[in-house]
């Protein structure tokens, strides 16, 4: 007879079943990279593999994250220690991004503070025609601080148990991150300049595109999140998650402020 050993236990942490998805998502993930590798140096079939490997990592993602929801929602296994464990490694994770970030600020005002003498010593250097900061990124920088704003909104909302100005108030987080995300595709292909000219090009599609993958991310992150308010799945008293997502969307908002002021409006100056 199987025995519940999890009936039994005196601590309040979560002890996970053994699981497949951490050791074929490693592995997709080395498939991807060397996919990846192969596609940029030119050999064949070399994109087929980036893509198996990048679906097999969205799947395995998919998966495990499955579990994850079914462990904290329908079994139980998310105790006030567990939530604590997990938004330790939320915030530890975004401190990392920060790092990411600063390593490209760090390449950009490395450049643009003294301008080497190759590029005309200037900044932009000679020929470049930076972006309008006061056109598309303004209007940007409204619509990503006005998400902000409505995904707090929501939160709020659901804490005080009104369910559905917590879905109104994501569902209109989505729609401003969408628009965000399609008018800075519109902006880098109306852009007179392109990420190999020079280390201007470099530095702007770097920070800002990076910036950019976070905010598909992040939206991915609310979209997930809005579901399950849908399906009932996150109360006032079990959104674990759905603070997550906030939080991730809080640090996209301020490294936006830090891209238009830096990259934008003085660095295109």
């Amino acid at each position: 007879m199987k025995i519940n050993i999890n009936k039994f236990q005196h601590f309040p942490y979560h002890l996970v079943d053994p699981s497949p998805w951490p050791i074929l998502l490693s592995f997709s993930l080395l498939n991807m990279a060397i996919g990846g590798v192969l596609y940029m140096h030119g050999f064949y079939n070399g994109g087929a593999l980036l893509t198996i490997g990048f679906v097999l990592t969205c799947l395995g993602m998919t998966l495990w994250f499955r579990d994850i929801i079914v462990e904290g929602t329908y079994l139980g296994h998310h105790t006030k220690e567990v939530k604590n464990g997990l938004m330790i490694g939320v915030i530890l994770f975004i401190i990392s991004e920060v790092f990411a970030f600063l390593s490209v600020f760090w390449a950009f005002f490395h450049s643009s503070l003294s301008p080497a003498i190759e590029i005309g010593g200037s900044w932009p250097p000679l020929g470049i025609t930076p972006l309008d900061p006061f056109a598309i990124p303004l209007l940007n920088t409204f619509l990503l601080l006005s998400s902000g704003a409505f995904v707090t909104y929501g939160h709020h909302a659901l804490i005080a148990g009104n369910r559905k100005a917590a879905i109104d108030g994501v569902f209109l987080t989505i729609i401003l991150a969408i628009m965000f995300t399609a008018l800075q595709y519109f902006e880098y292909s109306e852009a007179s300049f392109t990420i190999s000219d020079g280390v201007y090009g470099t530095t702007f599609y770097a920070s800002t595109g990076l910036h950019g993958l976070h905010v598909i991310i992040g939206t991915i992150f609310i979209l997930v999140g809005f579901i399950r308010i849908i399906n009932y799945q996150l109360t006032k008293q079990h959104h674990q998650g759905f603070e997550a997502s906030i939080l991730y969307w809080h640090f996209v908002d301020v490294v936006w402020l830090f891209l238009f002021v830096a990259v934008y409006f003085w660095g295109g100056a």
